[in-house]
Order: structure tokens, then C-alpha cells, then sequence
């Protein structure tokens, strides 16, 4: 292994805070890691980790280099992305990260399409619902639902995402149709959450038009999307979703649209994020098929939720365009 290599196997594991989430992260064994940060200290002659049994932390002399071995990815990475922008046909590899449900939902059938068509490019998807360092982890590209805060990010906004209050019949029999906003506060509600994320409130207009919070009633916290739709499903509560969670259910009867007359907010769009603004051209062209899968008007989500653009104070003119 190069210099160049070590820096960054040693820029990895100050990032990731341990060598085993290194090794996991580069595919190796974990003494493969061990072994070459001492090689690079004997190389440069300065200590860079200070180990114990319990963990890793930077000497002075460590914290410099991992600040050099940044610049060094940066141009790296610059290089590459250049030279791919010369290549006839999109070449390579295309690194990818996505929430589950979404990946599972539309990034795997972007992934098979883009492959059909340029089947010279290797593609890797990890399917997460932690937010991940798109530059520190190495994705091409990321999707993300909600405006991404890291501002060194470049994110285009590629489909709405409206929610839906949604309930089965089996729920009206078992506690009332929910009908007003102090139901929505003491019904039973299943909502996602995972940590440092949690979903327990609702922002809606009110008469004055004016946004209100309402917070909900939790009664059940799931981190998985398709485990709070069958929660739903059950009878048991409600659930506020947004649209691109829900398939079929609405279709089959299996949850109906309740209290369609709140003016709901948007819960956050999706958006295709990526570390420079001149991408290569393996991004755009895997931007442009997924887009092309979702939609450009009107997500195809949506098309699962009969009449849903008419709810939740949702209108729509005659030319169909949304306003």
C-alpha cells in the first residue's frame, strides 16, 4: 500500500472512530488496518493514534495529517470525476445510498434500468435509514427525503412528498373516525421513529391560516415504514404516513384517507444529493432514471391514493398542473 492509500485508510478510521467500522467499511480484516497505520507511523516517523484498549484518538502530529489526507480524497476524487466527464460512455463505479423503503421501492428498479442501459458501469447500494456521509462514506449519490442541512451538499429537489392520516375500518369499530383536531390528539397513534429522528407531530393551517402543531397521541414508535403501514392496517390506531409509503392499501380498502379536510403540510421533498456540482456523468444519467420512474409532475406514489390530490387542502387546476 501506497502513502497515499495509508492517509486515507488513516483519514477513514479518524471518521469512523474505531478499526473495526474501518475494516467494515473497507472490506477487510481488521489487522490489515492495524498493520498499516503502524507501517504509515514508521513511514512518517510520528506517532498519529494514541490507542488504548478501549479506544482511538489523534495525537497533534495525527490530527494534522487527516486534515492533509482530506485535501489529498479532495483532489483525488476531483481527478476521477474529470476524467470520467471525457469518457464517451458513462464507465465505473456508482456508489449509492437510500433510505429502504425507497430503495427497495424505486432505487432497485432505477439501478436494473440504468445497468440495462449502460451495463459497463458497477453499481453498489447500501440501503439505510441513518443518515450517512455521503463524502466521508464515498457516495456518487444519496436520497434523501427532507432538505438536506449540510450546505457543502448539492441537492435537487426531485418529487413532493405530501402526507395522508390514514386508518382501517376495523379501528372505526374498535375507538370512532377520527373527525377533529382533539382526536388527532388522544386517539392512538403509531409513528416512526429512530434515533434522533421521531415523527409525533402533525403541521396543519388553520381556520386563520395560520400553522398549528399537533402532537400526537403515540402509542406505538417503530423505526421501519412497511412495519408502521401494517400497524395501521391492524386496527389497532391510526397513522400519519406520507404518500410514498403506502402501495396498494388505499386501492384494496385496506386503510382510508381520514380527516381529508385538514390542510396538511408537506412533510419534505425528496431530494438527489451529491458532492459537486459538476457531477459526473454516471450521476445525471442515474438522476434522470429514477426520475423518469417517479415522475415529473405528479410522483407516482400518489397514483396509490385515489382522488389524493384533492386532499389535504390540496387543488388542482383544470390544466392539471398542481398549484
Amino acid at each position: 500500500m501506497d502513502l497515499a492509500s495509508k492517509l486515507l485508510l488513516l483519514l477513514d478510521v479518524a471518521e469512523l472512530g474505531t478499526f473495526a467500522k474501518a475494516s467494515e467499511h473497507r472490506h477487510v480484516d481488521r489487522s490489515v488496518i492495524s498493520k498499516q497505520i503502524a507501517k504509515l507511523e514508521q513511514e512518517l516517523g510520528v506517532r498519529v493514534l494514541n490507542r488504548t484498549t478501549r479506544s482511538l484518538s489523534l495525537t497533534a502530529a495525527g490530527t494534522e495529517i487527516v486534515q492533509q489526507a482530506k485535501l489529498l480524497r479532495e483532489l483525488l476524487n476531483e481527478t476521477k470525476r474529470r476524467a470520467q466527464n471525457y469518457h464517451s460512455e458513462p464507465q465505473g463505479r456508482l456508489k449509492i445510498t437510500s433510505s429502504t423503503h425507497f430503495g427497495r421501492r424505486y432505487v432497485q428498479k432505477a439501478v436494473i434500468e440504468f445497468q440495462r442501459r449502460f451495463p459497463q458501469i458497477d453499481v453498489e447500494l447500501r440501503l439505510e435509514d441513518r443518515l450517512v456521509d455521503i463524502v466521508g462514506e464515498g457516495y456518487d449519490i444519496g436520497f434523501r427525503f427532507g432538505e438536506p442541512k449540510d450546505s457543502s451538499l448539492i441537492a435537487r429537489k426531485l418529487a413532493r412528498n405530501r402526507l395522508a392520516i390514514v386508518a382501517s375500518e376495523s379501528f372505526f369499530k374498535r375507538y370512532k373516525k377520527p373527525e377533529t383536531i382533539q382526536d388527532l390528539k388522544t386517539l392512538p397513534c403509531a409513528i416512526y421513529s429512530s434515533s434522533g429522528f421521531e415523527v409525533d407531530r402533525v403541521n396543519v393551517l388553520n381556520e386563520l391560516g395560520l400553522e398549528e402543531s399537533i402532537k400526537l397521541n403515540a402509542a406505538y414508535r417503530v423505526n421501519d415504514v412497511e412495519m408502521l403501514v401494517r400497524t395501521a392496517e391492524s386496527g389497532n390506531m391510526f397513522a400519519v404516513v406520507a404518500a410514498q409509503m403506502l402501495e396498494n392499501e388505499v386501492i384494496s380498502g385496506a386503510l382510508i384517507p381520514v380527516m381529508t379536510d385538514l390542510t396538511l403540510l408537506d412533510f419534505g421533498a425528496l431530494y438527489a444529493v451529491y458532492p459537486h456540482r459538476d457531477s459526473p456523468v454516471k450521476t445525471r444519467l442515474f438522476i434522470d432514471t429514477i426520475k423518469e420512474l417517479i415522475g415529473s409532475n405528479i410522483p407516482d406514489w400518489e397514483s396509490c391514493i385515489p382522488g389524493f390530490d384533492a386532499m389535504y387542502g390540496h387543488k388542482k387546476e383544470a390544466t392539471g398542473f398542481e398549484i
